[in-house]
């Protein structure tokens, strides 16, 4: 095994079992094209979580089905399907996603200033 790897598994094996969940649910998150989000979409299978939620703190929950909570957010707006003129708009912007699978859904997110930063 090399020593990158056994660094690895001794950081994680210090973990509690939740952290651990958390760490390889922000591990299988990443920054993705919208058009590349688009066969899920027609599957229907890609859910919005909306700007002021922890993207990884709703997949840790849905892969610990907390239900009581996933169906708050459902209820307040905060987690909901993505419509179709969602879609098209973001589509036609060219949007950046942050995602994550969790099956058999597909969490996206708006990455948020896709803009470059500035020297100002």
């Amino acid at each position: 095994m090399s020593k990158s790897r056994s660094k690895s598994r001794n950081l994680t094996s210090k973990l509690r079992p939740d952290e651990e969940a958390r760490v390889r649910v922000l591990a299988e998150t990443a920054k993705i094209a919208w058009k590349e989000l688009q066969r899920f979409f027609a599957q229907g299978i890609v859910v919005l979580v909306k700007p002021g939620l922890s993207l990884v703190d709703v997949a840790y929950e849905v892969t610990q089905d907390n239900e009581q909570e996933v169906q708050h957010w459902m209820e307040s707006g905060k987690l909901q399907s993505v419509s179709d003129d969602q879609a098209r708009e973001w589509l036609e912007a060219n949007a950046l996603m942050w995602a994550v699978v969790v099956k058999p859904w597909v969490l996206v997110q708006p990455v948020m200033n896709q803009a470059p930063p500035t020297n100002d």
